[in-house]
């Protein structure tokens, strides 16, 4: 049995970090699954792992971690001779760390109302909020120009090699790129070809092959919205659920 043991859900964008951190490093480890469609997460046994009953939840021996940027924080450090290196050395370290601070609190936020409006609430049978979008999408552009401009300085957001400052954008970006909301990423070169970079990597591709095929466009309404409140499912790749993105 793998030491590691990742609890959460495949459609979770938060565990799809996890598992992109987890194959970058080359790592064995067990899932478990949650099934938020019968709310497993707010039961007492995840809720013994994650107070706030959400996903992931990690444990690795007797250390049990919940919130993926946390987990994958410490699987970089505590597995650093494994696989894809995470951390910029110590000198370059401070710059990764602005780039990780970023992505939670600049572009997490924004991309993930844009990606409830865009395709979350359609497919609710919801009306997306148009303000919200033109709001959203002019926050983006900037958040993207500011990019942009770092992008030109090098080829990763710490650096010149690839770190967790990427990784944790995967999910979000993986999700926009079936949305028109593209075309801000595509506006940009240097952006548009980081984006593609890391959404190509070995192991964001191994994450992408363990979501189930796409739902048939004729199954039942009320299945598709339970389906859909599992937490991530579109006809691209995958959604986040708001209340389960940690």
């Amino acid at each position: 049995m793998a030491p590691l043991k990742v609890y959460g859900n495949v459609f979770s964008t938060a565990t799809q970090r996890v598992f992109a951190c987890l194959h970058e490093k080359n790592l064995d480890y067990d899932f478990v699954n949650v099934d938020l469609s019968i709310e497993e997460h707010k039961q007492p046994p995840h809720l013994a792992r994650n107070p706030f009953g959400l996903v992931p939840a990690f444990e690795d021996g007797d250390l049990k971690l919940f919130e993926s940027r946390a987990i994958t924080l410490h699987v970089s450090y505590a597995y650093q001779a494994n696989g894809t290196p995470l951390m910029a050395e110590d000198k370059k370290m401070p710059i990764q760390s602005v780039w990780m601070e970023v992505e939670a609190h600049q572009f997490e936020p924004t991309t993930g109302k844009l990606v409830w409006e865009v395709v979350f609430k359609p497919m609710l049978g919801m009306t997306t909020d148009d303000e919200e979008v033109v709001e959203s999408e002019k926050k983006l552009e900037e958040v993207l120009e500011v990019y942009e401009a770092r992008l030109k300085e090098s080829k990763y957001l710490g650096g010149e090699c690839f770190t967790l400052a990427d990784l944790h954008h995967l999910p979000n970006i993986q999700c926009l790129f079936g949305t028109p909301v593209k075309k801000h990423f595509e506006a940009r070169p240097h952006v548009k070809a980081w984006c593609e970079d890391i959404m190509a990597r070995p192991a964001w591709v191994k994450v992408i092959q363990k979501l189930s095929p796409p739902l048939p466009l004729n199954i039942p309404k009320l299945l598709f919205k339970r389906r859909v409140a599992m937490n991530g499912y579109d006809v691209v790749i995958m959604l986040p659920v708001r209340e389960t993105m940690t």
